[in-house]
């Protein structure tokens, strides 16, 4: 029998937060207290940042009325960074592990930290440093490799859904054009989301844009003029991430100077220039109609009060699993879900991938649920994402169709 690797464990929160990443970082401290392999467990503020500056928060003495006030609470408890260690900054990692006998490190976050989970693994080999580093999965993009859903998407695209039933109803009552920027640099699983408002044959959004599916602006504008012909009013919903035809980012095209993070991330949204770009080119052809565009920008992240019940679950499981397989033979990973069934009968299981597959890139929205004319998202979709969301309300309506 082979004998555990004994030591302390540091856990560490990345990259954008979430409603439900607090739920994984609850699953460790939880999984951590049942291991005997496992002594103490430190808590790194900021992430790698922390760790290099020895900033860390004992996490055994929380005790379990404070996890649950934490678990239940969006954001980063611990701090969130987007650090990317090169050799200098893992040296120092390393030193600080040494120091305090650390043989586990977990990494909660997206491919980003998935990357850095794999670079610090690498150079613990490398420097001979016998450490079990492990991924749990968080992005409300979706977007990570691999695994069938992230933790935190489920939660996200709950609040999507619900800004999109609202403002469609305002949409309805007030006529005119209404834009909504949803976040999705590269995938468009979360602007997705927002099909799950659409009820009725007349309800909004009556288009959905996603990075996946380039489209020109003359497409753009004159989807939206037919359907306000139609229904003498519209509601779209565009990814921040929208290319044209050459690929390249509309928002990149608007803006010259684009504000770009330490991974090489474009920061599409932290501005309302592309809502208001795209309001500029509608009035070019319809002038006297009535527009509005919001950026819904960070208010996806950490929205209190719109969680998903099967998204915190499953967050809070995907910490526990990590520790649970890194108390095991398992020496690395990234925890993945697999689901089985659908409906009622929906359900997921836990496995581990290595580092590298998660770390290598970006999943994008499957072309099967996209429409032939990318300018929205097939019915097929709502059994991927319906069971990942929170219940959404019921809204009445007065028969009979509004006019101008």
């Amino acid at each position: 029998m082979t004998t555990k690797l004994k030591g302390n464990a540091v856990v560490g929160q990345s990259g954008g937060p979430t409603g439900v990443i607090n739920q994984s970082l609850v699953g460790v401290i939880e999984e951590v207290c049942e291991q005997e392999c496992i002594q103490d467990l430190l808590g790194a503020v900021h992430g790698v940042r922390g760790i290099v500056k020895e900033d860390f928060v004992d996490l055994k003495k929380l005790s379990r009325h404070d996890r649950e006030d934490i678990a239940r609470t969006p954001s980063a408890a611990l701090g969130s960074t987007r650090d990317k260690p090169d050799e200098e900054y893992c040296g120092r990692i390393f030193e600080a592990f040494r120091k305090r006998n650390v043989r586990y490190f977990f990494y909660i976050g997206g491919n980003d930290s998935a990357n850095t989970a794999h670079i610090v693994n690498m150079m613990a080999q490398q420097a001979g440093y016998e450490l079990k580093v492990f991924h749990v999965p968080k992005t409300i993009d979706n977007d990570l490799l691999i695994t069938d859903h992230c933790p935190g998407y489920g939660t996200a695209a709950t609040f999507v859904a619900h800004a999109l039933i609202g403002d469609d109803l305002d949409n309805r009552s007030l006529g005119g054009i209404k834009i909504d920027i949803v976040m999705g640099r590269d995938a468009g699983f979360l602007a997705a989301s927002a099909m799950l408002a659409h009820r009725r044959d007349d309800d909004g959004p009556h288009l959905i844009y996603v990075p996946e599916r380039p489209v020109t602006m003359e497409q753009f504008v004159d989807d939206v003029a037919a359907v306000y012909d139609k229904h003498h009013r519209c509601l779209a919903v565009v990814s921040e991430g929208i290319r044209d035809t050459t690929n390249s980012l509309w928002a990149k095209n608007i803006l010259q100077h684009l504000e770009a993070d330490d991974h090489g991330n474009v920061q599409l949204s932290g501005t309302g220039a592309l809502a208001d770009y795209l309001i500029m080119k509608l009035r070019e052809k319809m002038p006297t109609a009535r527009m509005r565009a919001d950026t819904f920008g960070y208010l996806q992240r950490s929205f209190p009060g719109l969680i998903s019940p099967t998204d915190a679950y499953e967050a809070r499981y995907c910490g526990r699993m990590a520790v649970f397989y890194a108390s095991g033979p398992y020496t690395s990973g990234s925890v993945c879900m697999q689901r089985f069934g659908k409906g009622d009968r929906y359900r997921v299981d836990t496995f581990i991938t290595t580092l590298a597959s998660v770390a290598a890139g970006t999943k994008s929205l499957p072309a099967e649920f996209i429409n032939e004319a990318g300018n929205n998202i097939r019915p097929s979709f709502y059994d991927y994402v319906s069971p990942l969301v929170a219940p959404l309300p019921e809204v009445g309506y007065i028969e009979g169709r509004l006019t101008k």
